[in-house]
């Protein structure tokens, strides 16, 4: 799994796919193991290189994976309905005081982020938090077709 919170940083909160293209998916579609710097969000730099090697599925987790730049590499878009408001208060909750700032800075930019690129209306799937568990829905893209990538198992991906 790689987390875009290790692949974004302070001065580049969604301007870092010219970073993950070469760094991550160029390798892993060449079956190659993946290195990338993760970044300290309290010391503000990056850290040393991390491997991530090739697997029959890569899960790329945060805002921006749906982005228009990177829907063309995945195999399907899942989207966390969730609202604004309680995705914003456990970043805030999980990053504490120290990092107010930030979020201040961070709530302006993801709704830019959204308005220029959308994600949601190209989701596969629509996730949603229930009392005990998840739901998974169809999402706004429609079911998965011919054209589409999908993994099978533990096998690498391959076309339906």
């Amino acid at each position: 799994m790689l987390h875009l919170d290790d692949i974004a940083s302070h001065d580049e909160l969604f301007a870092w796919t010219g970073r993950l293209l070469p760094q991550v998916i160029e390798p892993l579609r060449r079956g190659e193991t993946a290195h990338y710097a993760p970044y300290d969000w309290r010391a503000r730099h990056f850290g040393p290189p991390r491997p991530l090697p090739p697997a029959p599925v890569v899960l790329v987790e945060g805002v921006g994976a749906g982005r228009r730049a990177l829907r063309p590499h995945l195999a399907q878009l899942l989207w966390l309905e969730l609202p604004h408001e309680e995705a914003w208060a456990r970043g805030q909750s999980r990053d504490g005081a120290e990092q107010r700032e930030f979020w201040a800075g961070w709530l302006v930019a993801e709704r830019r982020h959204f308005a220029e690129d959308p994600s949601r209306p190209f989701a596969d799937l629509l996730v949603r938090q229930v009392m005990e568990g998840y739901e998974v829905l169809p999402g706004p893209a429609g079911p998965t077709g011919p054209d589409q990538q999908v993994t099978h198992g533990d096998g690498p991906s391959a076309m339906c």
